[in-house]
């Protein structure tokens, strides 16, 4: 019988590379997002909303085992607490964190009857560093790692693990779309800024989304087992500077 995966926001992205992979290896995928996808199981899902995300989460529990819980689903908003409106605070803690709460509480009494799962948390480095005009971007990060770090002591009774991988700066679609916005507002040139974010990285480039694919697939397996709690950086050792 196939391992299951649920993954919130896994249609592009840091996502999309989790759920190629977990497919690889035989999972069956649940991909709850917005964006059509072909790739898995695919569940159209606001993760803003409560009931929708417990809903679908529990349709799946009557069917399955859920042995992965990969809370993925984010926006990257850019700018400081003075420019950030009441609505743009709350879409980004919205999605970003009410989401993985919504999830995680779906997920909970499946594993907890099964007496077994592996949850993961798409957190940032901005869990451990402050950024520049990231004010409810790296709050929204930094809630996820506690999360993490909460769930992992509450349920490890129940042989559930729980912890957070912190990416870096990782090449993908949004990181692109952060960077076109930025020049929009600044007038600088793509290609000039890139090689700047390439230049802060001590490894000299950028993460690509498969790497971080590879640490997720290894926090829900077995190799990991006495792993929770924990925050995953995988910054090209950007935060050790």
């Amino acid at each position: 019988m196939k391992k299951v995966c649920i993954i919130t926001g896994g249609s592009s992205g840091i996502g999309l590379s989790i759920v190629k992979l977990f497919l690889k290896h035989d999972y069956l995928v649940f991909n709850l997002d917005l964006t059509p996808s072909t790739l898995g199981e695919f569940c159209l899902c606001d993760v803003t909303n409560i009931d929708q995300v417990t809903g679908i989460i529990n349709r799946i529990s009557q069917l399955h085992t859920i042995d992965v819980l990969v809370s993925n689903a984010g926006i990257h908003f850019s700018a400081n607490i003075e420019e950030t409106s009441e609505a743009d605070f709350d879409k980004v803690l919205g999605i970003n964190v009410k989401g993985a709460f919504a999830a995680i509480k779906a997920v909970l009494p499946n594993m907890k009857s099964n007496n077994s799962g592996a949850i993961i948390l798409m957190s940032s480095d901005q869990a451990l560093i402050a950024k520049h005009n990231s004010f409810a971007y790296n709050l929204s990060k930094s809630a996820l790692a506690s999360m993490a770090k909460t769930t992992a002591l509450d349920y490890a009774q129940f042989n559930i693990r729980a912890n957070a991988v912190c990416p870096g700066t990782i090449e993908t679609p949004l990181y692109h779309q952060a960077i076109d916005n930025y020049c929009q507002k600044s007038g600088a040139d793509k290609t000039e800024v890139h090689r700047e974010e390439e230049s802060l990285q001590p490894l000299n480039r950028l993460g690509q989304p498969e790497e971080v694919a590879e640490l997720v697939l290894f926090l829900a397996s077995d190799k990991a087992k006495f792993i929770t709690g924990s925050l995953q950086v995988i910054d090209g050792g950007y935060t050790a500077q």
